[in-house]
């Protein structure tokens, strides 16, 4: 019992340090402390485990610390066979370190002895270096004036060969040198020796002027004799004869020859930036502004031009009469002329000799082009002075327009090329052009309005063609619109454009709010000839307005519009509108489309109103027509129309008759439509639906709809009855023989009563039958009411 209770006393112990917090049991009974809380909860979990809550399994706590012992020293042998493995490793990787912390500190010993060397040479040499270096320095220099003096000597050679051969005149040798001379002025732009530059450039600029004088001066007094410049109309052929010979081939080689120099004249021009010399700016002559880049003119052109240019600015500036502010079209026409009468001097006699240069030069263009500068020159400064002169700009400007299209049309001057509309792109110029252009249009619209055939048409004595119908005004409106896109199409700035488009805009829709205002001032009276013209000047701008949306050239617009997101075109616009004008779906001028097809339909339903108020007027009689005490067919010989329609009857053919001759075909189409969807509605309503029907007042009122009503609206389409549903389906009930009539309105009384389910039964349905009588418009409750205003039922 003793040995029991000891051993009982040896596990709680065990059990006890086991559980202990703060100390835990070793192999051989000593005690280490925890590392953390984490080994208490694995070996409470441990024990848990392994022993649980039964008292009495804590006999085997003996066996359990053994069989851990036994783990643990398994443990054991295992750490020390592999760490028995690893110092032999570790000791191979010491050494190796060493060994190369030995290297590298013998390396930084070399390293430091090899700097202080080094350093100690660097200062030993430092004195050599410094000498050489102020020698290298006056060698530099040395080299420098070397180079200087070789530039200034080979300036000095290149000015000699051209005195050279200028005296032995050895034009072409002269001409060589002289190009030599523009490559190093070329070469040396970059350099920062400038009176180096300068010198070289005075000199290149001095002998190219000697070259081109002389060379100009034979040229000219060939082309004297040649007759040029050719002010009129060459009377004879420019075909060279036997004793032009000589005449011909000295134009060809002079020619040549200033070809030959154009390369230093155009390195001149750009390093000078003066105009050309062969032609001089005329004291006070305005500047024009800047135009498109364009390449400089030829040399033989620009010597050609001289004459042509001393008679513009002699007859064209100063205070000559020709110098007239009002009369552009002058110096515009003298242009013209000029070019065409030397279009065949130029094809016939230049254009040869450029070609078999090898120039890629078109002669009659490069002509065009130097007129055209004086041209530009001039147009600018009087555009610049009539700013505030509205009747000579706008003259100016038609005259440049009509200049230009002439121009471009008559003498194929190259589209690539500018004219002289880039001069009116000038935002004072433009802004000018807008202002003035909109301020005539006004004046202009406010005159035809207050003319006294504004509201006739010009074309209603020739039927084929008014179709239209439009009156005067509107012509007239629509065609100064169409002036103004013709003015404005050939400008070369999108965005201009758009400006005008903007313009033309608001003209359109300040002339619909002048047609609203006439509008309500005719409203009172509908049927008048003025307001149906009015109807047919909003319909015949609306038809324009839709045109051009499909015009190539406004579709253009729109999708210029739309990429530069132009705030006076496409401004205030949501994502699906400017989704549809991007995909061309809509047009610029949807809204304006929308305004006028309201205000078109708003007229329309004044003038049919006007018109229903004269037929109820008339068919008042008709309406209150005892319909219901009306004879049988039968009893009748023949049917008539009723007596009580005849004032109905004769108020709608004659406003058929009035519409037909007042409106436009695609007006009169909508006003007649509208008319009998109108009384369809009316009779149905006011006699059907008023009055109760005998057999012979059904078949009386058939009669007047089938036979009377709808012949008239039978002019105009094949089959009238489609648009008078209401009715025609409404005597087709009234006319059922009254066995038909007892059934139908039992089988709907009945369909009505129960809510039973027509499909899938052989009974027919109350819709089917009445499709079989023709009927299907009316519903089977409309119908219903209409069998229920049969006058007489058997039995009652």
């Amino acid at each position: 019992m003793a040995a029991s209770a000891a051993k009982q006393n040896t596990a709680d112990q065990h059990l006890e340090d086991l559980l202990n917090p703060a100390v835990t049991v070793t192999q051989d009974g000593g005690c280490f402390s925890l590392i953390s809380d984490e080994l208490r909860d694995y070996v409470v979990d441990f024990l848990d485990k392994e022993v649980g809550s039964d008292v009495k399994s804590l006999k085997n706590v003996g066996s359990l610390l053994h069989k851990l012992k036994e783990e643990n020293s398994l443990l054991e042998e295992q750490v020390l066979t592999v760490s028995s493995s690893v110092p032999p490793q570790v000791s191979a990787a010491l050494s190796a370190a060493e060994d190369a912390r030995c290297s590298l500190d013998e390396l930084l010993q070399r390293e430091k002895h090899i700097s202080e060397t080094l350093s100690q040479h660097l200062e030993e040499v430092q004195p050599w270096m410094d000498t050489l270096g102020q020698t290298l320095n006056q060698v530099e220099t040395v080299e420098r004036h070397m180079n200087y003096l070789r530039c200034l000597q080979h300036i000095e050679e290149l000015s000699a060969v051209v005195q050279q051969c200028l005296m032995t005149s050895s034009v072409w040798e002269a001409i060589r040198a002289v190009e030599r001379m523009a490559v190093m002025d070329a070469g040396l732009s970059q350099s920062k020796c400038s009176h180096l530059r300068d010198f070289l450039r005075e000199t290149l600029q001095f002998w190219h002027k000697i070259i081109k004088d002389r060379l100009a001066g034979d040229l000219e007094k060939v082309l004297t004799q040649l007759h040029w410049p050719i002010i009129s109309p060459p009377t004879q052929s420019l075909t060279p004869t036997a004793s032009g010979q000589e005449l011909a081939s000295q134009l060809e080689l002079l020619v040549t020859q200033l070809l030959a120099l154009q390369t230093p004249d155009d390195l001149i021009s750009q390093r000078t930036f003066a105009p050309s010399k062969a032609e001089p700016s005329t004291q006070g002559a305005p500047s024009a502004p800047p135009c498109p880049q364009a390449p400089p003119l030829c040399l033989p052109i620009q010597i050609m031009m001289q004459p042509l240019s001393k008679r513009f600015r002699y007859h064209f500036y100063g205070n000559r009469q020709t110098n007239t502010l009002s009369k552009p079209e002058w110096y515009l026409t003298q242009v013209l002329m000029w070019i065409g009468n030397s279009t065949s001097f130029m094809e016939e006699k230049i254009q040869p000799i450029l070609d078999r240069a090898g120039a890629t030069i078109n002669a009659r263009v490069e002509l065009c082009r130097g007129l055209l500068s004086l041209v530009q020159e001039k147009v600018a400064g009087d555009a610049s002075r009539l700013l505030y002169d509205d009747a000579p700009f706008c003259h100016l400007v038609e005259e440049v327009l009509q200049f230009e299209k002439e121009l471009r049309s008559n003498h194929s001057y190259p589209a690539s090329l500018p004219g002289l509309l880039h001069l009116l792109l000038e935002d004072a110029i433009l802004q000018k052009w807008l202002t003035v252009e909109k301020k005539m249009a006004v004046e202009k619209v406010d005159a035809m309005l207050s003319a006294e055939g504004a509201w006739s048409s010009q074309y209603k004595d020739i039927r084929d063609m008014d179709e239209l119908k439009s009156p005067d005004c509107a012509e007239t409106f629509m065609t100064l619109l169409q002036v103004i896109t013709d003015r404005y199409q050939a400008l070369p700035c999108v965005s201009a454009q758009l400006k005008f488009l903007e313009l033309q805009r608001e003209l359109v829709d300040d002339f619909r709010i002048r047609l609203t205002q006439v509008m309500k001032e005719e409203s009172r009276c509908p049927l008048s000839p003025r307001y149906c013209a009015i109807l047919n000047a909003v319909n015949y701008i609306s038809t324009i307005l839709t045109d051009w949306g499909d015009n190539v050239f406004f579709l253009q617009l729109q999708q210029a519009a739309v990429s530069l997101g132009d705030e006076t075109v496409v401004g205030g616009l949501g994502v699906m509108e400017m989704g549809r004008l991007a995909s061309l779906e809509g047009s610029l001028f949807e809204g304006l489309l929308a305004l006028l097809d309201r205000l078109k339909g708003d007229m329309m339903g004044r003038l049919l109103d006007g018109i229903m108020r004269d037929i109820t007027e008339k068919a008042v009689a008709y309406c209150q027509d005892r319909w219901f005490c009306h004879p049988s067919q039968h009893d009748m010989s023949a049917m008539t129309l009723s007596s009580s329609a005849c004032p109905m009857m004769l108020c709608i053919r004659d406003s058929l008759l009035n519409l037909h001759q007042v409106l436009s075909l695609f007006l009169f189409q909508l006003a007649w439509q509208g008319l009998a969807e109108r009384l369809d509605s009316f009779l149905y309503q006011e006699v059907i639906l008023s009055n109760h029907f005998s057999d012979g007042g059904a078949a009386q009122l058939q009669f007047d709809m089938t036979r009377n009503l709808f012949p008239l609206f039978g002019h105009h389409c094949k089959r009238p009855e489609n648009f008078f549903k209401h009715v025609k389906e409404a005597c087709i009930i009234l006319c059922l023989n009254v066995g038909s009539a007892i059934l139908l309105r039992t089988l709907i009384k009945e369909s009505e009563e129960t809510t039973r389910d027509w499909t899938g039964r052989d009974d027919p349905s109350p819709q089917s039958v009445l499709n079989e009588l023709g009927v299907y418009y009316l519903a089977p409750c409309d119908v219903f009411i209409l069998l229920n205003l049969r006058a007489s039922w058997p039995g009652q």
